[in-house]
């Protein structure tokens, strides 16, 4: 701040401060006051910008606060304690709050009103928001401290005031013109989920498709051929489960019987003739289509159970845990080892093309979440909490990932999922008896094809107003930044120079501190 232009000059929050108040430190209630009762606000009711008067908790009834610490419209809050992104952290509240008073984390900074809309700008900046976050105490990974001495030594660049009130209104149009424009960006992003989930919800209805197959009938098996089909699969699978069966029970019949016995496998159910709802309602399929729960047209697995016994085995084995799977998305910069035996490993190392679903999670919007394995990472495995799906023939699973992410996909999952005090959890045999729409493999490609392609372009739109957005953001800083370099808005050369503005805040709080001591701390 050494180029200041002309007519301005550096001031401190101490030579702006005309008196600071605190709040006691009080053992409230945790919860939001009721109506007309009274409250303390919370650390949290002050960010960047913003004052939410819910985050307030109850004051003891015995307690009497001073009325002057009530929180008043024009009132320039700071928050004293927070953490490291949040400390500092300050606002101009708008309203009226008799009821909701300072509490020991919160300071009210009394200034000349007409300093408050230049001082809240500046604050709220990155400049700003370093130099409080430099003179800031305390644990980086914890509760950071800004003290009283330590906040009057920040120093602001200061215009004259006709010039502040410029630059404000200045500031606030571009912002306004800024804002116009993230909200139809944010507009353009939320319909572009929406189209999202109409395109597969059109593509698993067989709407997608609908000139394609007039177009290649010739290609498309019959009903009755694709049933013959998928017949034949599950009693092919049937079939080597028995034998694996039997050979289990032969090996543990000449081991002498030690151990559980092996069981049985059941024959594969009824193969189903369409997909129910919870509600009764039915899922459309064109009529040349079957479905068919997922255990006929793969097999269903789980993972390893991370405990202390795996960090003596010798062989350690990469494997996916459920912060590597999003919906039709693999975040693979972190991955954990984990101590897995041959035979473990053997059953649980992942083949590309498998599907992973997210076994649990404590949102039901969440449940489910399954990605394909795209095999990037070679002999990896995966954890417990991860349902393994690996399709056979009959199943694309490129297709089966697109229909679980389609409204239709999601809702079928949901009502597969049980919860247990909230949290919602899907098992192996839920995933195995998910149904799944079966279509020819002509078919199949196709709809892979068009969603691959759209999909595609959706989510280069997507990142590109992603791309506008962050642009918006660094607008506002740059705006920010020329505001307090001095050149967004020209000087007035009969303005009052801020050095004479300064001289005249010292001499009236001087005035004022011996006529009238400003009791700097209540309980709130």
């Amino acid at each position: 701040m050494t180029d200041l232009p002309k007519g301005w000059t550096v001031a401190t929050m101490g030579d702006l401060l005309l008196a600071i108040q605190a709040g006691k430190s009080l053992k409230c209630e945790e919860r939001p006051p009721k109506e007309n009762e009274r409250g303390v606000v919370k650390v949290s009711a002050v960010t960047w910008g913003t004052f939410d008067a819910a985050q307030s908790k109850t004051l003891p009834k015995s307690f009497e606060p001073m009325s002057d610490t009530a929180i008043k419209a024009g009132d320039f809050l700071f928050s004293r304690a927070n953490t490291l992104e949040l400390v500092g952290a300050v606002v101009l509240v708008r309203n009226d709050h008799p009821n909701l008073f300072l509490s020991d984390k919160i300071l009210r900074l009394d200034l000349d009103p007409a300093l408050k809309p230049w001082l809240l700008k500046y604050l709220q900046s990155l400049e700003g928001k370093r130099k409080l976050a430099a003179v800031s105490t305390g644990n980086q990974a914890s509760m950071r401290n800004i003290g009283q001495n330590e906040l009057k030594s920040v120093s602001i660049p200061l215009p004259p005031l006709n010039e502040q009130r410029r630059i404000v209104e200045k500031i606030e149009a571009m912002f306004e013109r800024i804002d116009k424009g993230a909200e139809n960006l944010r507009g353009a992003k939320a319909t572009l989920a929406l189209y999202r989930q109409s395109l597969l919800k059109s593509a698993f209805e067989g709407k997608l498709t609908a000139d394609w197959r007039a177009q290649n009938a010739d290609k498309l098996e019959t009903p009755k051929t694709l049933l013959a089909r998928i017949q034949k699969e599950r009693e092919t699978r049937y079939k080597s489960a028995l034998d694996d069966w039997q050979t289990a029970l032969a090996e543990w019949r000449a081991g002498g019987e030690v151990g559980r016995k092996p069981g049985k496998p059941g024959r594969p159910p009824e193969i189903i003739g369409e997909a129910v709802f919870p509600s009764g309602k039915v899922a459309q399929v064109p009529t040349s289509w079957r479905w068919s729960p997922m255990s006929d047209v793969g097999r269903t697995s789980g993972g390893l159970t991370k405990n202390q016994k795996r960090e003596s085995l010798a062989r350690k084995a990469k494997y996916l845990r459920v912060a590597n799977i999003y919906s039709n998305e693999l975040r693979l910069d972190h991955i954990s080892e984990i101590g897995v035996t041959d035979e473990e490993f053997s059953k649980s190392r992942l083949e590309k093309g498998d599907l992973l679903f997210v076994e649990g999670n404590g949102s039901l919007d969440q449940i489910g979440r399954v990605a394909v394995w795209d095999g990037s990472i070679p002999d990896i495995t995966h954890q417990n909490h991860l349902i393994r799906f690996s399709p056979d023939g009959l199943l694309d699973s490129q297709f089966a990932m697109l229909f679980m992410i389609s409204p239709v996909g999601r809702d079928l999952i949901k009502a597969q999922a049980s919860s247990t005090s909230g949290l919602h959890t899907l098992s192996i045999s839920k995933i195995a008896n998910l149904p799944v729409p079966i279509c020819s493999p002509a078919e199949q490609a196709e709809i892979i094809r068009i969603l691959d392609a759209r999909l595609t372009a959706a989510d280069r739109m997507e990142a590109e107003i992603d791309a506008a957005l962050s642009r918006s953001g660094a607008l506002r800083q740059s705006i920010l930044k020329r505001a307090f370099a001095g050149s967004l808005v020209p000087q007035d050369p009969t303005d009052e120079p801020a050095p004479t503005l300064l001289a005249r805040i010292k001499a009236e709080r001087a005035k004022a501190g011996k006529t009238k001591p400003r009791k700097t701390a209540h309980a709130g």
